[in-house]
C-alpha cells in the first residue's frame, strides 16, 4: 500500500526516485541500469505479485483447505488475473477520459508492450514467491512429495458433466413420483 501510495501521490511515471538515489547514494539507478523510462510502476507490478501470493496462498489453504499442486499454483493464477484485469481497468479509464489525460494515467511512457511487461513481472513476482514457499516446504515438510502428488490424483472417479447431469435429473424426477404419490394419498 505504501508502494501504491507514492505512486498515486506522484504518478507513477513520475516517481523521483532517481533524484531520492542521488540525494541518498550519490547514484543514478537510471544510469546504472541505462533505463530510459521511470521504472516505478514495474516495481510495483513486481511487488504486487511477490507479495500478494503467499496471502492469497493462505486464503485457499484455510478457506478452501487447498494441498500440494494447487496451493502453488492457484496463488499464482490468481495473481496473474487480478494483474490482467487492473490492466484493462486502466486501459478503459484511459479510452473514458481520452487525450493526454488518458494517456498519463495509462503511464506507459510511449511502451506499446507496457501492459504485457506489467503482467509479466506481477506473475514473476507470484512465481518467485510460490518457489520460495515450495523450497521451505520441502526442505521441512516430511511428507511434501506425497502430498503434492496427492493433490493430483483424481479423488472423484464418476464422471462429472453430462453423466452427473443425467444422475442429479434422474433423481429429482424419482422425488417429483414420489411426492405425486404422496398427494394422491
Amino acid at each position: 500500500m505504501v508502494l501504491h501510495s507514492i505512486g498515486a501521490h506522484y504518478t507513477y511515471a513520475e516517481v523521483p526516485y532517481n533524484k531520492w538515489s542521488q540525494a541518498l547514494f550519490g547514484i543514478s539507478i537510471n544510469e546504472l541500469f541505462g533505463f530510459s523510462r521511470n521504472h516505478y510502476d514495474r516495481l510495483v507490478h513486481f511487488s504486487f505479485g511477490l507479495l500478494l501470493a503467499y496471502p492469497i496462498r493462505e486464503v485457499f489453504m484455510r478457506i478452501a483447505y487447498v494441498k500440494g499442486f494447487w496451493a502453488y499454483y492457484l496463488p499464482f493464477d490468481v495473481t496473474a488475473a487480478f494483474s490482467m484485469a487492473y490492466e484493462l481497468i486502466e486501459w478503459a479509464v484511459a479510452l473514458v477520459f481520452g487525450g493526454d489525460l488518458g494517456m498519463a494515467y495509462l503511464g506507459t511512457q510511449g511502451d506499446i508492450w507496457d501492459a504485457h511487461k506489467d503482467m509479466a513481472l506481477a506473475v514473476t513476482g507470484a512465481a518467485i514467491s510460490m518457489i520460495i514457499v515450495a523450497f521451505f516446504n520441502y526442505r521441512y515438510k516430511k511428507d511434501f512429495a506425497a502430498d503434492f502428488g496427492k493433490s493430483l490424483s483424481v479423488k472423484r472417479k464418476r464422471p462429472l458433466g453430462e453423466v452427473e447431469l443425467q444422475i442429479m435429473k434422474k433423481k429429482n424426477n424419482k422425488i417429483e413420483v414420489e411426492k405425486f404419490k404422496l398427494k394422491k394419498k
